[in-house]
């Protein structure tokens, strides 16, 4: 199978591979685990429920921006390939 089609059916994840040792995002999960669980020990369940209204909007803005980032590094791989090709 190639990398592309080993792509295309989830068998290579880039975020998964990005996180996979990287302790930088570790430490930087640990804090936001931490915070929210004191978030959901301190505040009122209306909070709570706008908290997570809040953590689905951020979630999704995530999801399009590492999209649209994903792509454009796509993109300017390929153009840089295809320039090295063009001369060499």
């Amino acid at each position: 199978m190639t990398t592309l089609e080993n792509l295309w059916h989830g068998n290579i994840r880039p975020v998964e591979q990005f996180v996979e040792g990287n302790a930088e995002y570790r430490n930087v999960l640990r804090l936001v685990t931490k915070n929210r669980e004191t978030l959901e020990n301190e505040l009122s369940h209306k909070q709570l429920e706008l908290l997570e209204k809040y953590n689905t909007s951020v979630n999704e803005m995530n999801s399009v921006s590492e999209v649209a980032a994903f792509k454009y590094g796509f993109n300017l791989a390929v153009r840089l390939l295809t320039e090295s090709i063009k001369h060499h």
